[in-house]
Formats: structure tokens, C-alpha cells, sequence
């Protein structure tokens, strides 16, 4: 549920005071589109985070095993190229590409986009909102993203250049080439 998109477009908040915004409120989630508006978001049910918690400490236990990246979780947030700074409820980041990026840019928003992407849609989440979120994060170099909904029990999978595939009641779904050998189980997000 989003509680206000104020239009800061004429104040031409950069990324430096957005990200200085950010700082002066840290119990405020905040999100900005490729169109200058900032999202303020509310903190989510109990059950919605615990399904988070679910989702990206499964993806830490695989990544601990592998050292193929870094794991994020909803408190991260990423410049994207077209401009937006989104925050996945759950993210992971090749390693080569985070190695690449300065001290700086992995001190504050890195400017770029995850390889992998996880949004949980809650109670108050619009669908068409969180697909059009997921398809932002593809088109900006997102490998593969995953929109769970635990309510329809669902999985939407977004590849680039590919039509979304539905899953319906899956017990898992696969992390495939882009995380090797990873595979999410559900049980413990759609009950």
C-alpha cells in the first residue's frame, strides 16, 4: 500500500538528495520512479514480513554456499538506469558486478540493476503495480525476477526479452541459470 507519491519533479531531486532524504528519515521506506516521484511506503503486515524473511534467507543459505554474489533484502535500495531507485523485497547481485562498483557506490544506492529480483505482494498491493515494477527491474538489466503472490498462490516469472510465465500452487520454483542450483520452496510463503 502506498501512503503518497508527493511530485518532487520541480524540485529536481537528484540522486544525492534523495539519497540525503533518505538518511534524514531512516524509519521511512522510500522508493523514487524514473519520473522523480517519491513513493513512501508503509511497513508491511507481520505475515508479509515474515514471507520476506522466508524468501531472502533462503536465497543467504544458497549464497553462503556458493559465494556467487551478494543477497539483499528490502531495505536496499538500487539506482536503476532509466533513473528510479527501487527497493526489491528481495535481491541478489553477481559478485564480479559488485566488486566493480567503488566504496562509494556500495556505501549508498548502487547504480545499478540486481540480477535477480524478488517482490512479495501484500494485502494492499495493487497487481498491476507489482507487474509493472517487475517489468521495470527487467527492462533495466534484471536477469530474472520473481513476483510471488501468496493470496492466489502464484508465481509470475519475468526473463528478459521473454512473455511472463504463471505458475500456479507451485511447491518451488527454480533459480536456473542465473542462480545455479538455487530453488525457492514455497511452503513456508503461501501458507
Amino acid at each position: 500500500m502506498t501512503v503518497a507519491t508527493p511530485d518532487l519533479r520541480p524540485f529536481a531531486i537528484t540522486d544525492e538528495k534523495f539519497w540525503e532524504l533518505c538518511v534524514a528519515n531512516p524509519e521511512m521506506r522510500l522508493e523514487r520512479t524514473a519520473e522523480g516521484k517519491v513513493i513512501i511506503m508503509p511497513p508491511v503486515a507481520a505475515d508479509t514480513g515474515a514471507r520476506n524473511s522466508e524468501v531472502t534467507g533462503q536465497l543467504w543459505l544458497w549464497n553462503r554456499k556458493t559465494g556467487l554474489g551478494k543477497v539483499f533484502d528490502s531495505s536496499a535500495g538500487f539506482v536503476l538506469p532509466n533513473g528510479a531507485i527501487r527497493s526489491p523485497d528481495s535481491a541478489w547481485v553477481r559478485q564480479e558486478r559488485w566488486d566493480a562498483l567503488t566504496r562509494q557506490e556500495q556505501s549508498h544506492f548502487p547504480p545499478l540493476s540486481p540480477d535477480f529480483v524478488v517482490e512479495l505482494r501484500s494485502r494492499s498491493d495493487k497487481l498491476a503495480d507489482a507487474r509493472n515494477k517487475m517489468l521495470e527491474y527487467i527492462e533495466n538489466g534484471a536477469r530474472l525476477g520473481w513476483l510471488i503472490d501468496p493470496k492466489e498462490q502464484r508465481v509470475y516469472i519475468y526473463r528478459p526479452n521473454q512473455a511472463v510465465e504463471v505458475l500456479d500452487d507451485p511447491e518451488t520454483v527454480s533459480g536456473e541459470t542465473v542462480l545455479p542450483g538455487f530453488t525457492l520452496e514455497l511452503g513456508g510463503i503461501f501458507t
